[in-house]
């Protein structure tokens, strides 16, 4: 038998991984489960874009969505102070603006009505810029645009890193990290007693599922349908000519941005492809082929490495995150979409409240697991 406090984390992703580091700073030892090795999937090949945002709804109010996404950023930003020295690995957390393009009339309309309702959050400024303007910040954007949202507040990490520090962090708690494929859940009158592997089974009293795009096979361990399915995304890291960019380029949920590593990150694709992680031809050309309407000059950039990954994404395109219905014991922690790495510390930080004081501290009723159940 594992030893651990009661608590088993099955996924070593980025919620999983900062699921473990928080329970651990409240004094909780997990042990984590891991099919492949920690940070192999979504969570390592990530973009790593952090974006505080000021969504509001109806009522005039920030979105719950929105201020779980305003907690990953105060999160991140705590962690980019504490965890190099924690941990001793450079996370590559860094600051830096994004200019977000708009190419034609609508695309301008939208982008200005979401600035008239937008509530900047803590060290954010907002402001729309005229096509002069936003070429006075980096000259290579095309001239076809008609403006630009300009984003001081932004910043970037390298997922892996991220990851591997937070886990770092995780086993010197007295944690544990390890391989092994979950197959269900053990119950007795209506608790988690344990998760069940292939060949043992490893006794708890509680269990975080953080399986990322593949937490549809939870459905049948708590018998609530998990309305999650993968969401393939490809990224290009390229060699570019010319001065590294010092903001972030941006058009229609693409972007682009050199890196730490000195290379051109640019992505990105959203494909419904089952649970195939192979890079493709087509998505390298699709890719390329939005770069260079935000960054004409770019044609002379090299391909150094193309990537993909899958990210879990609800049918109704919220997070999944809670307690699971009639199963006490069992905690939901995933459907982070294209935001994982952002959310993913937040998350984790949730999770771990829920567990140890029941209190998580944000409105996260709309992503209650039981919305699914029939």
């Amino acid at each position: 038998m594992t030893q651990n406090d009661g608590v088993v984390i099955v996924g070593g992703g980025i919620v999983g991984i900062a699921t473990a580091y928080f329970l651990g700073k409240r004094g909780v030892r997990s042990t984590i489960i891991e099919r492949d090795s920690v940070g192999s999937h979504a969570s390592g090949f990530a973009y790593g874009g952090l974006s505080p945002t000021g969504e509001t709804g109806a009522s005039g109010q920030l979105t719950p969505g929105a201020q779980l996404t305003n907690e990953g950023m105060r999160i991140h930003r705590d962690l980019s102070k504490s965890l190099p020295e924690e941990s001793g690995i450079n996370t590559e957390y860094r600051e830096r603006p994004s200019v977000a393009l708009t190419f034609t009339d609508e695309e301008v309309r939208a982008a200005k009505e979401r600035l008239a309702t937008f509530q900047a959050p803590e060290g954010c400024q907002v402001e729309w810029l005229d096509a002069a303007a936003a070429r006075s910040i980096e000259p290579r954007i095309s001239e076809e645009i008609q403006g630009a949202v300009h984003t001081i507040g932004q910043a970037d990490v390298e997922p892996y890193r991220l990851v591997l520090a937070l886990a770092q962090v995780v086993e010197t708690q007295g944690s544990l990290i390890r391989h092994g494929e979950v197959t269900g859940l053990r119950r007795e009158s209506g608790r988690v007693t344990g998760v069940v592997l292939s060949d043992e089974v490893v006794d708890c009293e509680t269990v975080v599922l953080a399986a990322g795009p593949w937490s549809d096979a939870v459905s049948d361990w708590i018998d609530t349908p998990i309305e999650i399915l993968p969401l393939k995304g490809q990224i290009l890291r390229l060699r570019a000519p010319g001065r590294p960019f010092e903001c972030s380029l941006g058009w229609e949920g693409h972007y682009a941005t050199t890196k730490p590593d000195g290379l051109l990150w640019t992505g990105t694709t959203e494909e419904h492809a089952g649970y195939d992680e192979n890079t493709t031809t087509e998505a390298r050309d699709a890719i390329m082929g939005t770069l260079l309407k935000m960054a004409p000059s770019l044609t002379e950039a090299q391909l150094v490495q193309q990537t993909a990954c899958l990210r879990p994404v609800a049918s109704d395109g919220e997070l999944i995150m809670g307690q699971a219905p009639g199963v006490r014991g069992a905690y939901l922690a995933t459907g982070t979409g294209r935001k994982g790495i952002l959310l993913g510390p937040a998350v984790g930080r949730i999770t771990a409240d829920l567990i140890t004081t029941g209190d998580p501290g944000l409105d996260i009723e709309a992503f209650s697991p039981a919305r699914f159940a029939r």
